[in-house]
């Protein structure tokens, strides 16, 4: 099994492997062409983030800076936006339903290390999947960790942690981010 097959089935694997790094700096190169791109070429970007995403809906809009590890495992729904400064650590699957916001210097890590000191030195790593639901507003500086699922119409608080997973129509908020009520019915 290839180190990328052992990431890919959520197992330990090597992340110095020559392949992941190689496809980790064609993604980096995107990223910064993306990112060095003139404000308003929206097709320049479009295409752009055509070569980087593996799937996206209608209007995306992802603001300057952005960076990712692959693009090849992150799923974008219809509407989405991403404020500045967004990271999706995509070694794992990071899929985004429809209509979500996403606040400024927000990252999303499906990336984690073992907690023994000798196997995490040992430069092995794990990747756990990342699902954001559809009406998803997440406020700025928010951390997303490795295997959290966020529900539908699901609101998350600026400078939150999220490192479980979080139910829909709720308003979850801190650090560990916790429900604190549910969300308003208009």
């Amino acid at each position: 099994m290839t180190e990328k097959e052992k990431q890919q089935a959520g197992e330990l694997y090597n992340g110095s492997d020559p392949e992941l790094t190689a496809e980790r700096a064609a993604a980096k190169k995107l990223c910064i062409e993306y990112n060095n791109t003139t404000y308003n070429d929206h097709q320049k970007k479009e295409r752009l983030l055509d070569r980087l995403i593996a799937l996206r809906g209608e209007n995306t809009i992802i603001e300057p800076n952005f960076f990712c590890d692959y693009g090849y495992n992150i799923v974008l729904g219809d509407n989405f936006y991403a404020n500045h400064n967004c990271v999706i650590l995509d070694c794992a699957e990071v899929v985004f339903g429809d209509n979500v916001f996403i606040g400024p210097n927000c990252g999303f890590y499906t990336a984690g290390h073992p907690l023994d000191a000798e196997t995490r030195n040992s430069g092995l790593e794990y990747a756990k999947p990342i699902k954001i639901g559809s009406n998803v507003w997440i406020g700025g500086n928010v951390c997303v960790m490795p295997g959290v699922t966020i529900g539908d119409n699901a609101v998350i608080g600026g400078g939150s942690v999220v490192v479980d997973d979080i139910p829909e129509g709720v308003v979850a908020v801190g650090n560990p981010c916790k429900v604190v009520k549910k969300t308003e019915e208009k």
